[in-house]
């Protein structure tokens, strides 16, 4: 059990390292302005394709882990691996500007795919904090569940924040997404950790 939840927590801060990476060194990309789920677009779209997929299922391994301890916490990070899973198989529209030469606005309709796209992304963006909460009730220490609970309030606020700038199509709507997702994943690599280091 302990090299799955290693997996979990490797999943988790490869994820992290592979989009800022990729989005620093894409030509037409603009990590300010663009969601992390743009990179699975163009040229070079597979790259991100390939870590939702693999670091969701990462994820996922892990999850498996924490269930026989952690019930409710393993199944909430399962749903959220699973749906990093899907939003990797369901790539999002061209839009904003990017790949570069698309229409710097918003489509007035989105295709099929990209409507199940931006399911699965509110399924990650609420699954977290969800799993987060959790956290802050189940884990045996005390420092852990205020870092779970304070985990938990700053997600919700940062993901509320991100889909009022997605919506107003803020130029600085994939910073926010970024510093977001840095909170949220830095804190599930941990957890996994914490809890492998403890078996």
């Amino acid at each position: 059990m302990t090299a799955l939840l290693w997996t979990g927590a490797l999943g988790s801060w490869l994820f992290v390292v592979t989009f800022l990476i990729d989005g620093a060194t894409r030509p037409g990309y603009s990590p300010v302005r663009h969601p992390v789920s743009a990179l699975a677009l163009g040229p070079r779209g597979g790259i991100q394709t390939a870590n939702f997929v693999v670091c969701g299922l990462a994820i996922t391994t892990g999850a498996l882990a924490l269930a026989p301890t952690y019930v409710l916490l393993g199944v909430a990070v399962g749903v959220f691996g699973l749906a990093l899973v899907a939003s990797g198989v369901f790539r999002m529209d061209p839009m904003r500007g990017y790949p570069p030469g698309t229409p710097d606005g918003t489509p007035e309709t989105t295709t099929r795919r990209h409507d199940l796209h931006d399911h699965a992304g509110a399924v990650v963006f609420l699954a977290l904090p969800v799993a987060a909460a959790i956290a802050a009730f189940t884990l045996a220490d005390t420092g852990w569940r205020w870092y779970s609970g304070v985990t938990a309030a700053l997600l919700l606020a940062g993901f509320s924040a991100f889909g009022t700038a997605w919506e107003n199509d803020d130029p600085r709507a994939g910073l926010v997404q970024r510093v977001v997702i840095g909170v949220g994943w830095l804190w599930l690599g941990l957890v996994f950790a914490h809890v492998a280091l403890l078996g």
